[in-house]
């Protein structure tokens, strides 16, 4: 009998956690707390919270986690010019007093600030440097899309081309860490946060 009990408080506890949270990312859980503070910070002013809205700026913020995960895997959390520039905004942080170190917000500003820095870095390298950097793989998508441009020289709008092969760019990288780490949404936990 005790054995019974024993699991029924382990399955109990591990629906009541993962109750708590929006989403997991390969294992690693985004609680309800975080997810809102987040949106909140960046969608001030915003009383009333539909379902639709939180359910897209989720999708966004597991594409951001998603992308921080891969620049982990990368090892780029360990590059020294990455710490040190952590260490530098922490330092700034600790300067203006506001914020101790054992509030959660400090612990949400940190892991922003040190996700950004990674999601940014990885970015560059595989986004934003091949994009401008490499002419051949430009005019390569531009001759591919050609109708899009309206069959202008790609001269006129390289601009444009530029943009067009990031987002391409960017999608083909969302799709392939969505296919190599298992994402979980906790749709009802989602609907939870909604205030209609």
């Amino acid at each position: 009998m005790r054995k019974v009990y024993c699991i029924l408080f382990c399955f109990l506890f591990i629906v009541g956690a993962a109750a708590q949270n929006v989403a997991v990312i390969n294992g690693k859980a985004i609680s309800n707390k975080e997810f809102m503070w987040f949106y909140k910070k960046n969608h001030s002013g915003n009383a009333n919270v539909s379902f639709d809205d939180l359910s897209s700026y989720l999708n966004l913020y597991v594409n951001f986690k998603l992308k921080v995960l891969d620049a982990k895997k990368m090892g780029l959390d360990k590059d020294t010019a990455y710490i040190a520039e952590v260490e530098n905004y922490e330092y700034a942080l600790h300067t203006q007093k506001r914020i101790s170190k054992t509030n959660a917000e400090f612990v949400f500003i940190m892991n922003e600030y040190r996700d950004a820095v990674l999601m940014f870095n990885l970015s560059e390298m595989k986004i934003w440097n091949k994009a401008q950097n490499d002419e051949s793989l430009l005019r390569s998508f531009y001759e591919k899309n050609k109708d899009a441009y309206l069959q202008r020289p790609f001269e006129e709008v390289s601009g444009q081309v530029i943009v067009d092969y990031q987002r391409k760019l960017e999608r083909d990288w969302v799709e392939s860490l969505k296919k190599t780490y298992t994402v979980k949404i906790y749709q009802d936990e989602l609907r939870k946060l909604a205030k209609l």
